[in-house]
């Protein structure tokens, strides 16, 4: 199965399937794995495809084993919400050393998500990490970075997920936050030393120019956007994105919908021209400010540190000048003076787009915006995002997962620390309020602690996107923690 996606004749096997929706769900077949040698399936395919009793959804089950979502069983549950979570920490803790099948094995056990996504995720490691942080995991926590450490190692990148479907991209780079807070709960900045030239590389992996993520402006200065080269259907999503696909007008829509997935908002109506319609997908003509705000961290990281640890003088001035070009393109390009907000860059149109959405508060979150910027930051997020069950991803209902009404854990945390950051402290005390009360309401009926929430009806279970809400849930538990005991 390591091999599905690269044989031909098993692709033709694994078209056919997600074509034939014999799943619910299409990332059951990205994700299952080979009971014999892939080749014997294959020759066994050939022989039996055309024959007439041939039945698809047998041949598939009888050479491939499954793996279930992982579920918490919460028929009986009556324990407090934050025992609840420090017991689910080994329910998520998953060990595969090995490949199997599309999942790449990684040295560590890990923290997985929860539900159908039983892979390491990228971006929601970190968010699960401040919660194994309160609850004094350390070794989770440690195993998390060396994991990642070791994808960059032999990838040049920490993927999407640690699945061979998900080479082609990564996510929201926060690898270097991962460093910063185990080095915090150590208390040990040795870590910083050990793992700076591992950084540095996933760094690099991100100004390549083969990647095709950096982009040049008139006045020599570079920003970077989300871009995956592959301009093809994804794997675990086969069917969706071919109907996507015929409803677009846009030659590389597969792509832009595959560097979405790469932002970790997947979908929004940030990336769309018609904030309603997914086939107006061009995420890759869009800068984003998040992408932007993590790349100037990281460059001021690696300037620092190679001058603490190291000595390196050159090094450290290349990166902080890198650092200084990047903030002054961010206050050119990612801020809107005339709307005075932070805003997303399309330029291919040489303007910035209309979405407001929590991803704007990045520059305070990283603090890098000035005090006047976060004035007018904090009054957009109290207008337009802050709901009575937390903040809002964006103030458009498309239909889109990462749109109104959803709430999403890692969201609420950067807000809180936001308006943090900049003294706005009745915002914060608000934010972390109304989250947490929606998180326990929900938790109090069900039992579960879920993927995303309703930030407008919160009675409501959220919805929205190509899959149902999904319980368990890694950074849904880590925030929570994080705030409840902040």
């Amino acid at each position: 199965m390591e091999k599905l996606l690269e044989l031909e004749e098993i692709k033709e096997l694994f078209i056919e399937v997600q074509k034939s929706s014999i799943f619910s769900d299409q990332k059951q077949m990205a994700d299952a794995i080979p009971m014999i040698d892939v080749e014997e399936i294959v020759e066994k395919y050939n022989q039996e495809k055309n024959k007439v009793d041939f039945d698809l959804k047998n041949f598939v089950t009888t050479h491939f084993s499954f793996a279930e979502s992982l579920k918490y069983d919460s028929s009986k549950q009556s324990i407090e919400i934050q025992e609840h979570i420090k017991k689910l920490w080994k329910h998520l803790s998953v060990s595969n050393p090995e490949n199997q099948g599309t999942l790449i094995g990684l040295p560590k056990p890990y923290i997985v998500p929860g539900g159908r996504f039983n892979e390491f995720f990228y971006w929601d490691s970190y968010f699960a990490m401040l919660g194994l942080q309160v609850h004094n995991e350390v070794e989770l926590m440690k195993n998390i970075v060396e994991n990642c450490a070791f994808l960059i190692n032999n990838y040049g990148k920490i993927p999407n997920g640690n699945r061979t479907y998900f080479l082609s991209r990564s996510q929201p780079p926060y690898f270097f936050m991962m460093l910063e807070l185990l080095a915090e709960t150590l208390q040990n900045d040795n870590l910083i030393v050990q793992y700076l030239p591992i950084l540095e590389k996933e760094y690099q992996y991100w100004m390549d120019p083969d990647e095709q993520k950096i982009i040049e402006f008139p006045d020599n200065v570079f920003l970077n956007r989300y871009f995956d080269k592959k301009n093809e259907p994804r794997e675990e999503s086969y069917s969706i994105d071919i109907e996507d696909k015929a409803k677009s007008k846009n030659p590389k829509f597969y792509q832009d919908i595959r560097s979405a997935c790469e932002s970790g908002w997947d979908f929004s109506s940030r990336w769309f021209e018609d904030p309603k319609d997914i086939s107006t997908i061009e995420t890759s003509h869009i800068i984003p400010v998040e992408l932007n705000s993590l790349l100037l961290k990281i460059e001021q990281f690696l300037g620092k540190s190679f001058k603490t640890y190291f000595n390196n003088l050159e090094k450290s001035e290349f990166y902080l000048n890198a650092s200084k070009k990047r903030a002054t393109a961010i206050d050119k390009y990612l801020w809107n003076n005339d709307e005075k907000r932070y805003v997303d860059y399309n330029f291919i149109e040489g303007k910035s787009t209309k979405s407001i959405n929590a991803a704007l508060l990045y520059p305070l979150f990283l603090n890098i915006a000035n005090e006047e910027q976060a004035k007018y930051m904090a009054i957009l997020l109290e207008q337009e995002l802050l709901k009575d069950g937390g903040i809002l991803t964006t103030n458009i209902e498309s239909g889109e997962q990462w749109d109104a009404p959803n709430a999403w854990a890692p969201l609420q945390w950067i807000c809180y620390k936001a308006m943090k950051n900049y003294k706005y402290e009745v915002l914060a005390s608000k934010i972390k309020k109304n989250w947490c009360e929606n998180v326990e309401n929900i938790y109090k009926k069900t039992g579960k602690m879920m993927e995303k929430y309703n930030a407008l009806q919160t009675s409501t279970i959220a919805g929205g996107g190509e899959y149902p809400n999904q319980d368990g849930f890694g950074w849904t538990n880590g925030v929570y923690i994080k705030l409840i005991n902040s």
